[in-house]
């Protein structure tokens, strides 16, 4: 199929496909003419990548999986390496999610105190003015 028409399966902008070339990520094969070509298992590739950048992989971050598709394995995390990405990812989020807590924590603390300095009434509206 052409680039075109892999874009449209795929869910995305021809652009964006020769991006992933330029990166690596995507083999370009050509035709005779010039054009460029691909297959079932481009569209597969392209499905992972977008698939972990909707759970928030950087685009780096997809190659392991990416290599372990071409390697003929059945599914893109069925390989050490990525693996590894999964639980670095897994390391960051955690850490994220106890940076967040800590977060709001504060914030409660402050509504709490500004509740208890306004003597447990709800504050007066704030009016902004442009």
């Amino acid at each position: 199929m052409r680039i075109g028409e892999l874009a449209k399966r795929a869910g995305t902008s021809t652009r964006t496909l020769r991006y992933y070339e330029a990166r690596g990520l995507l083999p370009a094969r050509r035709a005779d003419n010039g054009h460029r070509t691909y297959d079932e298992d481009d569209l597969r590739l392209l499905r992972e990548i977008r698939t972990l950048q909707d759970f928030g992989f950087e685009l780096e971050e997809t190659r392991p999986f990416l290599e372990c598709l071409r390697a003929g394995h059945p599914a893109g995390d069925s390989c050490p390496a990525s693996l590894a990405v999964y639980r670095r990812k897994l390391a960051e989020l955690d850490d994220l999610i106890g940076r967040l807590a800590d977060v709001r924590d504060q914030v409660a603390r402050q509504l709490a105190g500004a509740e208890e300095a306004a003597g447990g009434a709800a504050a007066p509206r704030c009016e902004m003015t442009p």
